[in-house]
């Protein structure tokens, strides 16, 4: 098995990779010079790319990496950046990967114009390369995307996040987008149906376990790992799995309390609070377990395919998930 870091789950990709970033440098460029400054500005905020990495070892898996497979790992990639440009101005983020955010720099009028940019610059990629079945793929996520950011919303001034509302947020917010990367992938590689539908599950799973485990960091993570304190999801009254089996296992009275603390959350002794009652009554080790639960069934996903590099690569990616510390 490959050790769970990135650097060794890319390699069987590697040169691919190395392809990805130049074409994806390129599909950026803009006759207008602003355009171009902020641009330039968004590749030095290096991410994981772990989008394009998804789209890459999804078509490798499924048959070989082709010029379709490239456009659908630029069109994920350009829809995630569009993404997080928009999120830090609803946000009001100041930075981003280590860096001022766009909105920082340039404010909110040219942070927004520029994510309308990047993602209009995606699809006008995919229609240039007759792409149409990527776009009825990524159409839907962007409006799944937007349904589940608009459903937390409605559901944190209420607080009342049931786990079938948290499975269906986590579902839209996160899940579709990798979902989304490894259909596409597999799309790009071959015309097998059932190699499609085990790819687009393999995402969906490995998506909802990623962002289950993102909710678990809140609460257990060191802040100097995870670049935060503990408690932010609280702090943004965001009620995730580990806090509501707590609240479900809890007694009427306690939950209440929990709730109007949560309601208040303006002091550190109120979070310090939160954070002992989900330890308490095992919140974190029930998320854990709900968590390697889609890791398994994301495995599982992957039976259909033969052995190779990039199969092997594509379990390792699952571990890290689960076992990431930020």
């Amino acid at each position: 098995m490959l050790k769970t870091n990135l650097t060794q789950i890319s390699k069987p990709i590697k040169s691919e990779l190395i392809r990805f970033n130049e074409v994806f440098k390129d599909s950026l460029k803009s006759k207008v010079g602003l355009v171009d400054l902020v641009t330039k500005y968004i590749l030095k905020q290096k991410g994981k790319k772990v989008r394009p990495l998804l789209v890459l070892l999804s078509a490798k898996v499924a048959g070989g990496i082709n010029d379709r497979s490239y456009r659908g790992a630029i069109l994920v990639e350009l829809l995630h950046t569009a993404t997080l440009v928009h999120d830090d101005v609803v946000d009001s983020a100041e930075k981003r990967r280590g860096m001022p955010s766009i909105n920082a720099v340039w404010k909110n009028k040219v942070a927004v114009l520029m994510g309308d940019y990047l993602l209009s610059r995606g699809l006008l990629i995919a229609v240039e390369g007759k792409d149409f079945d990527f776009l009825k793929i990524v159409t839907d996520t962007v409006k799944r995307m937007s349904e589940g950011e608009l459903l937390q919303i409605k559901k944190t001034k209420k607080l009342d996040i049931d786990e079938k509302t948290y499975f269906k947020i986590i579902s839209d917010k996160t899940a579709s987008l990798l979902s989304t990367c490894c259909e596409i992938g597999a799309l790009s590689a071959s015309a097998n149906s059932e190699y499609q539908n085990a790819m687009h599950n393999f995402g969906e799973y490995l998506g909802i376990a990623f962002q289950i485990r993102d909710d678990i960091l809140d609460y257990v993570g060191s802040s100097k790992i995870i670049g935060k304190p503990l408690g932010g999801d609280i702090k943004e009254k965001k009620i995730t799995l580990p806090l509501i089996y707590a609240l479900n296992s809890a007694t009427e009275k306690e939950a209440s309390n929990i709730i109007k603390l949560i309601k208040k959350n303006k002091k550190r002794e109120n979070i310090s609070e939160i954070l002992t009652f989900v330890k308490k009554f095992n919140g974190i080790e029930y998320a854990n377990s709900v968590a390697l639960e889609y890791s398994y069934k994301a495995k599982q996903m992957l039976e259909i395919f033969p052995t190779s590099e990039s199969k092997l690569a594509l379990e390792a990616l699952v571990d890290f998930v689960i076992e990431r510390k930020n």
